[in-house]
């Protein structure tokens, strides 16, 4: 098990598997409150010598030399700043030998002074972010057991490390969820883990099943998850706190494997298809993290969850459903599903009177295009969007504020029912679709995140994300939630 601890030793005189410090743009060690300046000196010869790079999160690795530690993991740390900060911590997690049991990390902004608690939060957070490993599939042998590292921070005080150890907590939750192979991830599954999870945390957690689903005139979540042998779910999970003045609902999108349906995907585009849940994974472990630090709030999470399968009993191109509010949807394409599960949980959202709604779905292949595999896409009310992007630009997660075009919204009218659930194939995909979520929310002020890409990575590692599930979007939330619970 991973741990997170503070030091205020010499750094030089611990015995551990691997001590990282940072360099300048020169590719200078930094020095540190805790680093000796003789043993500063004795690393930067050998830093030269070795050609380091100050490029965030470049590494070089040296022998220990004259500290206590194996090897010395030198990373840039670019501009200094939190965010640089924490994908260097990440980028040098990585580089500390096979199984580390022991790490120091001495990292500081480019003067060389105390970092502050914000920017002690991102070191520690980069550390376990970037050491993720998710090794459930594997065969238990010591190449694949995760390492049980005891990570000490140099400096930290408790409160940062805290708080580090809860977000870290929710998005390697959100992580492990999002890899779980579709085969052991299925709604009821899912709805049985938000029920496990938020009992640990003091959570109230409300479960529908596929019969009161339909009693109750689900349609989007039943005509979505007709096709499958594994019948849909929508779960409430709540953390309210007695000191709570306002409500955040947040509606997660959770297909636990996309097909398409009817309208077939192509085989290599269903290969990361578990991820389809990830915006569902992700409001869970929001709310789970809000109980944790006892936020002075109410946060609602919806978890529309399904499965979408082509079969005889599969909803067809032409069908038209009735969603929880009413409206009628004629569904063109069965690959347009997130959409459909997210109305019904919209609707019912906002049925409560929250203060704001957030949605946060892998939604549309149009966000990839857009916006790249990193940056997710914010559509919504302009003040609530601005709010999402604030939170985002705060914990350096990549956010991009797109608009919601009028003209657009004509593209999802339907001659045979109130709204077609796609819109013009000419392009505005990530648009549409907004445009389409807005109408589920009424008058409640709302934004929609895509996370379609982001959630899941195919390439290498980098920083601290690591391949496969990412926990996109986890970490804005929460600090979206945050900053509306410290507000008043």
């Amino acid at each position: 098990m991973t741990t997170l601890s503070s030091t205020t030793a010499d750094v030089s005189t611990v015995a551990c598997d691997a001590l990282i410090l940072g360099v300048d743009s020169n590719g200078v060690p930094l020095s540190h409150p805790h680093l000796p300046d003789h043993v500063r000196t004795h690393v930067a010869e050998l830093a030269t010598s070795l050609e380091a790079s100050g490029k965030v999160g470049a590494i070089t690795v040296l022998p220990g030399g004259a500290t206590a530690a194996r090897r010395i993991v030198l990373v840039g740390v670019g501009s200094g700043s939190e965010g640089d900060l924490r994908y260097a911590a990440g980028a040098a997690s990585r580089a500390c030998g096979k199984r580390p049991s022991t790490v120091v990390v001495a990292l500081s902004e480019r003067d060389g002074g105390e970092l502050s608690e914000r920017a002690q939060c991102a070191v520690a957070e980069g550390v376990v972010l970037g050491s993720y490993v998710f090794t459930e599939y594997k065969s238990a042998d010591d190449q694949h057991t995760p390492a049980n590292t005891q990570w000490l921070i140099a400096g930290a005080t408790e409160q940062a490390l805290a708080r580090a150890t809860n977000v870290a907590a929710a998005v390697t939750g959100t992580r492990d969820l999002t890899n779980t192979p579709p085969l052991d991830l299925y709604p009821a599954s899912f709805a049985d883990k938000a029920v496990e999870l938020g009992q640990r945390d003091n959570c109230s957690v409300t479960v529908w099943d596929a019969q009161q689903l339909a009693d109750q005139g689900f349609g989007g979540l039943i005509g979505v998850g007709m096709g499958s042998s594994r019948p849909p779910r929508l779960v409430r999970i709540e953390w309210r706190s007695e000191k709570a003045t306002q409500t955040v609902a947040l509606v997660g999108k959770g297909i636990t494997f996309d097909t398409g349906g009817i309208s077939l995907k192509p085989p290599k585009a269903m290969e990361t298809m578990k991820s389809d849940m990830s915006g569902a994974a992700a409001v869970m472990h929001v709310v789970l993290a809000a109980a944790r630090a006892q936020l002075p709030i109410t946060v609602v999470g919806w978890l529309c969850l399904a499965e979408n399968m082509p079969s005889a009993t599969a909803q067809r191109p032409s069908d038209v459903l009735r969603t929880y509010s009413g409206t009628t949807v004629e569904v063109l394409n069965t690959d347009a599903e997130g959409r459909l599960v997210l109305a019904d949980g919209l609707a019912r959202a906002v049925e409560e009177g929250p203060d704001v709604v957030l949605d946060i779905a892998t939604l549309t292949g149009a966000q990839g295009l857009a916006l790249g595999t990193r940056t997710s896409g914010v559509m919504g009310d302009d003040a609530i969007r601005s709010e999402v992007i604030a939170a985002a630009d705060a914990i350096h997660e990549d956010m991009w504020p797109m608009p919601l075009p009028a003209h657009l919204r004509e593209s999802i009218d339907s001659k045979v029912a109130d709204i077609r659930n796609i819109g013009d194939p000419n392009g505005g995909g990530m648009l549409s679709a907004g445009l389409f979520l807005k109408e589920f929310v009424a008058t409640t002020p709302w934004a929609h995140l895509d996370i379609a890409r982001p959630a899941f990575n195919e390439g290498g590692a980098y920083g601290f994300t690591v391949s496969g599930g990412t926990g996109a979007g986890v970490r804005t939330l929460l600090e979206f939630v945050e900053r509306r619970a410290t507000a008043n």
